[in-house]
């Protein structure tokens, strides 16, 4: 799967926390709530493609529960809690330091911190990314024996 379809719809949070600056917080946590919508969705997609993998085979209810349960989790840390925590720092200590280090306006200290949020983002996902992937394998995944994307494109 690439990128762009990847994490198309998980980027909500991350551009919400990125203007967190310049809109209501009510706005941020509707970026949340349509992170969390595509998670949901993905994690129900891959049940599916689990099911549909498995026909009538013994464990298939497992397989299927597997499935579910660690896209939603991975996805949860990689494209939602852990980028949106990333950004949201990246944003705070620039705004500190441009607040602390220059004599700009306000109202360009925030345009400058979003600015600088939105950038980060390409920057963030693939560490991310397999930061989750190392961090599941070597917890979680070893619990259930599942290895990431047994079957099914992440």
């Amino acid at each position: 799967m690439n990128l762009l379809t990847h994490h198309s719809y998980s980027y909500a949070n991350e551009v919400g926390e990125a203007f967190r600056a310049l809109v209501p917080v009510s706005a941020v946590w509707a970026t949340y709530a349509v992170a969390t919508v595509y998670v949901s969705a993905d994690a129900v997609d891959k049940g599916k493609k689990a099911a549909l993998l498995h026909g009538d085979k013994p464990g298939k209810t497992t397989k299927v529960a597997v499935a579910v349960v660690d896209t939603f989790v991975w996805q949860a840390l990689a494209s939602v809690a852990i980028p949106g925590f990333t950004i949201n720092r990246v944003c705070a200590a620039s705004l500190y330091l441009l607040g602390r280090t220059t004599r700009l306006p306000l109202s360009v200290r925030k345009w400058t911190t979003t600015a600088i949020g939105l950038s980060t983002i390409p920057f963030i996902i693939h560490p991310i990314d397999r930061g989750v992937d190392f961090l599941l394998d070597s917890s979680l995944r070893k619990v259930y024996g599942h290895s990431a994307g047994e079957g099914l494109d992440k």
